[in-house]
């Protein structure tokens, strides 16, 4: 491959529009993903989110702008474009009469050089069903069985969609290791998830979409205002001196909270006060904001 091609994004999107009839759902949103990096796409329902997907995986058409998956127009893509990519899609339907070894047997058969059904099976955790028909596994199994199939052809680039919507917390968890071992194999991971622990945890970075327009994109430690603490406490029973006052300070009853950039100066003011009168600072925490506080943060702005 040449290098041009190799240091190309995976995903290249400009301008992209999607309208249906008078409204618009997707309103110009430009978007690069690194090959190799894992790219959550964060939004909430009815964002365009799911829109934007099908676009990049040319099962919907767009309406303006232009996109590139690993060089291609998804508009035109050929049977070989397809084949370098893998999907796991919001929702499907599994041959119930089949076993997961028969499915991922069958589409092995589509590609020249495919992941070996056993490895496959033990990838996504299915070893022990792989004998079992579709119709009497669990809903996370059946969602196991999507993603095998969507990794069993080797993919350079995945596509993930609500991947582990129905995993109990163990499963989800197993999943998170899958999804990281392939960007170690070298793939494109393209995650939408609902799940803010889960981007938290596994993506290189982040775009929110809102309302059909992305409204921030970056690494999830430096989305947003990431660079203030939060503080909270609790005043104890019977504390009848004033508390130092700080600006930007909330104090509600006995609960006391802070969001600032210079949390050391506060403490040792409040701490100071609190060793002076003999008290604990009851249920103290200092914390900084998760992705999930920045992403709530976010779609409240106007």
């Amino acid at each position: 491959m040449a290098q041009a091609q190799v240091s190309a994004p995976a995903v290249r999107v400009r301008g992209l529009r999607r309208r249906y009839g008078d409204r618009e759902v997707v309103r110009g949103i430009d978007l690069d993903v690194a090959r190799g990096e894992i790219f959550a796409f964060l939004g909430p329902n009815g964002a365009g989110k799911t829109t934007t997907v099908e676009i990049l995986e040319g099962f919907r058409r767009r309406s303006g702008g232009e996109v590139e998956v690993l060089g291609a127009d998804p508009d035109h893509f050929s049977r070989a474009d397809r084949g370098r990519f893998g999907c796991v899609l919001q929702s499907g339907e599994l041959e119930p009469h089949l076993t997961p070894r028969e499915l991922l047997t069958l589409w092995a058969s589509y590609y020249d050089e495919p992941r070996a059904v056993d490895e496959m099976l033990d990838l996504v955790g299915l070893t022990a069903q792989g004998g079992v028909r579709i119709e009497r596994l669990s809903g996370g199994q059946r969602r196991r069985v999507e993603m095998g199939l969507a990794l069993i052809g080797r993919p350079e680039l995945v596509f993930l969609d609500e991947p582990t919507t129905g995993f109990d917390p163990e499963a989800r968890r197993a999943a998170w290791d899958v999804i990281a071992g392939l960007r170690d194999l070298g793939a494109t991971i393209f995650l939408t998830t609902h799940y803010l622990e889960e981007a938290q945890r596994l993506a290189d970075r982040v775009a929110v979409i809102r309302d059909g327009t992305i409204i921030a994109t970056g690494r999830p430690d430096e989305l947003g205002a990431q660079d203030r603490v939060h503080v909270s406490f609790r005043l104890p029973v019977g504390s009848w001196a004033e508390l130092p006052p700080v600006p930007g300070a909330v104090v509600d009853g006995r609960n006391v909270t802070l969001s600032t950039e210079r949390p050391t100066e506060a403490l040792a003011l409040w701490c100071a006060w609190a060793a002076a009168q003999g008290i604990e600072l009851d249920e103290l925490s200092v914390r900084r904001p998760s992705l999930e506080d920045v992403y709530l943060e976010l779609l409240e702005q106007p």
